[in-house]
């Protein structure tokens, strides 16, 4: 019996385990305005033809009496059209509430539900924000899935956006 169960028992220890990280950094500027929302903030990763692959945050007005809050999700336009308006909200480990200003961080792991079954090829992180009495921007920072190496990338917003940065951990 123990002879059936070695072989087996061995190609799982011998098979690497895979331990490659995303983090994503995202900074919300302060903006000198009269009016002031926080940002609603989508965050998702697609292949280089825009092709939606997976959500990884959005952040939004959670606390709204009558989901009020879910309203507004349209205005960030390309996540809504991508994915948006077919989720059920809130979804489970992507929703979240909207954020203060300064740099907020992500950490997803390569079993993460969002990136275990993520092929390897070429991707882009998007970050779109959108704020009510404000603007809208999007900026994407592409990258190569999994990294073969510890990389870095970034990518400057000029309004909505303050600095989005990638580190890929292989």
């Amino acid at each position: 019996m123990r002879k059936r169960l070695l072989p087996p028992l061995c190609s799982l220890l011998a098979a690497p385990a895979f331990a490659a990280e995303l983090q994503i950094g995202v900074e919300i500027p302060r903006l000198e305005v009269a009016e002031y929302h926080r940002p609603y903030v989508a965050i998702w990763l697609e292949k280089p033809d825009q092709q939606h692959v997976a959500d990884l945050a959005v952040w939004y007005d959670l606390k709204m009496k009558d989901k009020e809050g879910e309203k507004w999700l349209k205005d960030l336009r390309q996540w809504w059209r991508r994915s948006g308006r077919g989720l059920e909200l809130p979804v489970d480990g992507v929703s979240g509430a909207t954020r203060a200003v300064g740099t907020h961080n992500l950490t997803f792991g390569g079993d993460s539900a969002q990136l275990k079954n993520l092929p390897a090829g070429e991707y882009s992180l998007v970050v779109e924000a959108a704020r009510e009495v404000g603007g809208r921007e999007l900026l994407r920072v592409p990258f190569a899935w999994p990294p073969r190496q510890a990389e870095q990338h970034q990518a400057q917003g000029k309004s909505e956006l303050g600095t989005v940065t990638l580190q890929l951990k292989p």
